[in-house]
């Protein structure tokens, strides 16, 4: 649940500063998650040679969040921590982003880089896609509990963005 509300916390920063309008949490039958937000995408550059330079949020420290006292707290109650956090406990995580200037696609492996990020499709004007498996060497076997996440969100999102959620898991 928490991992799930982490990359949530990041999509709806967005909607805050007005540039995200929709964004679809999807529980996948192998029991990852995916959010996906129509927002501008996280900010990245090509070098000279045309490779992706991505901010390394997934594999860094957010020093806004982690091991930060006054750390705004997510609504399951736990303190926000940030992105290398989630990459950290997934056993596979994938970053794709969209932007006007190109699009890419990154995979993490429990944290690490699997690699360098690689061009990908472009699938509309922008917007982020953080898919990922809970790593179950960490969480067992179970899946997010699609109702208590349902009720935490019912609850506690207050955005003018469309928050939808849908099980693929039954």
């Amino acid at each position: 649940m928490h991992l799930v509300l982490e990359v949530l916390a990041y999509a709806l920063d967005e909607a805050v500063d007005g540039t995200t309008r929709t964004i679809d949490v999807v529980l996948h039958a192998d029991r990852s998650v995916s959010v996906v937000d129509d927002g501008r995408g996280t900010d990245t550059r090509q070098d000279a040679d045309g490779t992706w330079v991505v901010k390394p949020v997934m594999a860094t420290r957010d020093l806004r969040f982690f091991g930060v006292p006054e750390a705004p707290l997510l609504p399951d109650g736990l303190p926000r921590c940030g992105m290398s956090v989630v990459a950290a406990l997934s056993a596979w995580l994938e970053h794709t982003n969209v932007r006007s200037d190109g699009s890419w696609s990154a995979r993490y492996v429990r944290g690490l880089p699997d690699g360098r990020p690689e061009a990908a499709a472009a699938r509309g004007p922008g917007g982020t896609t953080v898919r990922f498996l809970p790593d179950p060497d960490v969480f067992g076997g179970d899946a997010v509990d699609v109702d208590l996440l349902r009720r935490r969100l019912l609850a506690t999102v207050d955005s003018p963005t469309t928050v939808t959620l849908r099980d693929e898991t039954r």
